[in-house]
């Protein structure tokens, strides 16, 4: 929109005091024929730190907003929780569909995910809503589907949602819980700095020696190719021939997701793993996404750490829960 700028009526009233809560903020983005055009956001205020503000909108995605640029600010009510579910539920589709299955089986609105044992995510239901039957129901449907599989019945809930606490009622053992973090891709690649580009080679397939760094070299190598390599876009990153240093990402949309980032043991501490990470974020940024998101075990203290100075928040946080 363009217009006058707005005046003294129309003061700034949100403080760093404010984060947290749900903001409208206005700012300049430009000009255009001598006046100012101005863009809205609409959102959570997540952090307000060395003149930007970071605002976490409806559907996860991460804006910054220069202070320089905002004219209006204010804080407005909350929105309803099922609008805040829905971003937690379109998020971790989009996740799901970046590691698919091998095996992807509808019950309602469940995903019942079969992978020959490999990964927890690939091997275990992910509710996005309601399954069309009574719970009970739907529970001994998943129970027999994984039990004819040779799989141990497993879910992939959000922490505290009510599935979490119902199966945790019935028994069902949780596991520790894994975060989602998401960051605006301009800003990571800002705070990683300049690596060697051409240190980093992308490719659209699995390159020789990949999967020998992946899990430790732990992971069954035609399952492993067949799940990584299954979304329309898809890279994967490598140092050195045989690689030292991996990672993956894949795009949808405005998201990029960042998985599998690893260096050999012995060369550590090198910079390696932030050179990767850039690598894949210029190529997401390139193929039209804007904020990044990855999963990292709350326990994982050291990679939380790094994140975290990288600009990385917690969206929400999912568990396995296993009969």
């Amino acid at each position: 929109m363009t217009g006058n700028r707005p005046g003294a009526a129309d003061a700034l009233r949100v403080t760093p005091d404010d984060i947290g809560k749900r903001v409208s903020l206005r700012r300049v983005i430009g000009t255009e024929e001598g006046r100012p055009v101005y863009s809205d956001v609409l959102g959570e205020l997540v952090s307000w730190a060395g003149g930007v503000l970071v605002v976490r909108r409806r559907d996860g995605s991460l804006v910054e907003v220069p202070e320089s640029t905002l004219v209006v600010g204010k804080v407005v009510p909350a929105p309803p929780p099922r609008r805040r579910e829905a971003a937690t539920r379109e998020l971790e589709a989009i996740a799901a569909r970046a590691w698919p299955a091998l095996e992807t089986e509808p019950l309602g609105e469940w995903w019942l995910r079969a992978s020959q044992g490999f990964t927890g995510r690939g091997n275990s239901v992910l509710p996005l809503g309601d399954p069309g039957l009574p719970l009970d129901e739907a529970v001994d449907r998943v129970v027999a589907w994984y039990r004819a599989r040779d799989l141990r019945p497993r879910f992939q809930v959000v922490v505290d949602s009510p599935l979490d606490q119902e199966l945790a009622a019935r028994g069902w053992v949780g596991e520790a819980p894994v975060l989602v973090l998401t960051a605006p891709v301009r800003a990571v690649l800002g705070a990683l700095g300049a690596s060697d580009p051409a240190a980093v080679r992308l490719s659209t397939r699995i390159p020789d020696g990949w999967l020998d760094v992946f899990r430790g070299g732990s992971a069954p190598a035609e399952v492993a190719a067949a799940i990584l390599g299954a979304p329309p876009l898809v890279r994967f990153a490598s140092v050195g021939e045989p690689p030292y240093a991996i990672g993956r990402a894949v795009v949808e949309g405005r998201w990029v997701g960042i998985f599998g980032v690893e260096v050999r043991p012995e060369l550590r501490r090198r910079g390696l793993a932030r050179a990767v990470l850039r690598a894949l974020l210029e190529w997401g940024e390139q193929a039209g996404a804007d904020t990044a998101y990855l999963q990292v075990e709350e326990s994982n203290e050291p990679a939380l750490a790094l994140y975290a100075a990288l600009g990385f928040l917690t969206h929400h946080a999912y568990r396995y829960r296993l009969a």
